[in-house]
């Protein structure tokens, strides 16, 4: 995918304003089929521009995991999302119990729960996880494929082999010890081996006809248009079997095509709606919901050799020059001021030397100490996407950035890149040439616990394509902090190991911090059932139409 340069015209970036003229000239054709709704079917519109693949190991992100992942399949651990109040915790899944092997932390035993069946009716057991792991993880494996192993592996950096105990245990063995790695699992998804096999071990064919244990079924998959999820009324969670007749997927990457898609009733619910129509929307009788969660919007910036980035000062400076509180508004106050990775209230946030805050002379001043000035400034590439999962509004919001930065002496350039590939590019790095020498990436994530937050982006072992350090970022007294927090099993002193490690991080700005998301969604007065937990992924389950 060639990507748009935009640097020679940043206002081609904003998208012409949602007005309510614009709303009234709005046709029902739009640019996605019209959907007919049955009784009791819950129609979405993703911010994806596809339906995320449906084999076990869903693509675009943790819009694919919430879609085509915890509908149709489990893992071994997963959160629970059936809160408002509080962030997520993880709880047991496909394994009713675990812990840790005493004599050696490397080993952790999972015994999976018995009774569960796959959508084909075969059963769940520890061949069934074996299986599921080989598919990723070893590429001597018949069922091995490439796709799926290209969305999980960076995932799951800790994980080194499984093995057999009984029929309903399993061992799997961590690199080295590693505190963190039950907070990898819920990405680990696990698909039926007997349906691979009916169907010839062609994964391409699954993707079609999918089995996993999920408390939905795939009833129909068109690639672009649309996904439709039935129950399984053999779910073995008889708390969570799914309340909708159907749940129809409708990818529609562009915001106001989503809000369109919303006004003239092809969709019930929309995903990230645009800002300035919310007002409107709910004047109207739609629901708007949201709740703050774990989750960062940041630029990732480069440390290869070349990039602008590799001065603290510089990094710093950037951070004081955005103008959080103006993003905020433009966003319709519909996200909290990054202060850092974490949320300011979380209890590993701590207290860093280094405040991030609006002080563009401060800015100004660090990057004089550094050499630059009105007649040398600071040049940068940033890859950024037009929308996707969890982008908030990624160009009006990068464009209100590149001005700020401008006034201080910082002068950005973007290459433009739809979602799909600008995340794949994440897992090939800062050096690899899909990267276009670009200096920084705008992708967003959860931050629910220290690996999702921190070790997958700060680890220097970590560096992609092993995960997710895209930025060929080195810190040594950050890698000792990571190893430390990595080994530390007493749950006090790993937050507090977290807490400094945060701390440096901070004052390090290897990211520009720009905000949290809230996870604004608008929807039709007749949905019901919603609960939107403090988490980027939420549970559809109890999602239904009202009568």
């Amino acid at each position: 995918m060639q990507a748009l340069n935009t640097s020679s015209n940043p206002s081609s970036l904003m998208h012409p304003s949602f007005s309510m003229k614009a709303l009234a000239l709005a046709t029902l054709g739009l640019l996605l089929p019209l959907t007919a709704q049955a009784q009791g079917t819950v129609r979405i519109g993703m911010t994806a521009s596809d339906i995320p693949l449906t084999s076990g190991a869903p693509n675009s992100g943790f819009e694919g995991v919430r879609f085509t992942g915890m509908t149709l399949y489990d893992a071994l651990v997963s959160w629970d999302l059936t809160q408002t109040d509080v962030v997520a915790s993880l709880v047991p899944q496909l394994a009713s119990a675990w812990q840790v092997d005493a004599e050696d932390p490397r080993k952790w035993i999972f015994t999976l729960r018995e009774g569960v069946k796959f959508h084909d009716g075969s059963e769940f057991n520890a061949d069934a996880v074996i299986f599921n792991f080989d598919k990723i993880f070893n590429d001597q494996a018949p069922q091995y494929d490439a796709q799926q192993a290209a969305q999980v592996v960076a995932r799951l950096p800790a994980y080194e082999s499984i093995r057999k105990l009984d029929e309903y245990q399993v061992e799997i063995t961590t690199k080295t010890p590693n505190a963190m790695f039950i907070n990898q699992l819920p990405f680990m998804f696990f698909s039926s081996p007997a349906h691979w096999e009916a169907l010839g071990r062609d994964w391409k064919a699954f993707e079609q006809n999918p089995s996993g244990t999920g408390p939905f079924k795939l009833d129909k998959l068109v690639p672009r248009e649309r996904a439709e999820l039935i129950p399984n009324p053999d779910y073995w969670n008889s708390e969570r079997r799914a309340q909708a007749d159907r749940i129809v997927l409708i990818p529609i990457p562009e915001a106001n095509t989503r809000a369109n898609a919303l006004l003239s009733r092809q969709v019930d619910w929309i995903e990230n709606p645009p800002a300035d129509t919310l007002p409107m929307l709910q004047s109207r009788g739609y629901q708007i919901t949201s709740n703050g969660y774990p989750h960062i919007w940041p630029w990732q910036f480069s440390f290869v050799e070349g990039s602008p980035w590799l001065d603290q000062r510089v990094r710093q400076a950037a951070n004081l020059a955005v103008d959080r509180e103006s993003i905020k508004q433009l966003l319709g106050g519909y996200m909290v001021p990054a202060r850092g990775l974490l949320l300011p209230d979380d209890p590993a946030f701590g207290e860093p030397d280094f405040a991030i805050q609006y002080d563009p002379e401060a800015a100004k001043a660090l990057l004089a100490e550094a050499g630059f000035g009105p007649g040398n400034p600071v040049k940068a590439k940033v890859l950024i996407s037009a929308s996707g999962s969890g982008q908030m509004q990624p160009l009006q919001m990068n464009e209100l950035i590149q001005q700020q930065l401008k006034e201080v002496g910082i002068e950005i350039s973007f290459e433009v890149l739809v979602w799909e590939t600008l995340f794949n590019n994440w897992r090939q790095g800062a050096k690899d040439p899909a990267s276009l020498g670009a200096h920084a990436t705008n992708i967003t994530f959860a931050t629910h616990d220290p690996f999702a937050a921190l070790i997958r982006f700060m680890d220097s072992k970590n560096v992609a394509p092993v995960s997710l350090n895209w930025g060929h970022y080195h810190n040594v007294e950050v890698d000792g902090m990571i190893a430390d927090l990595q080994t530390t099993f007493d749950p006090d002193e790993n937050l507090r190991l977290y807490r400094k490690l945060h701390e440096t991080l901070v004052t390090d700005a290897p990211f520009l911090f720009v905000a949290h998301d809230t996870g604004p969604r608008a929807m039709s007065d007749k949905v019901s059932g919603f609960v939107q937990a403090k988490s980027w992924f939420q549970d559809l389950t109890p999602v239904h139409m009202k009568d």
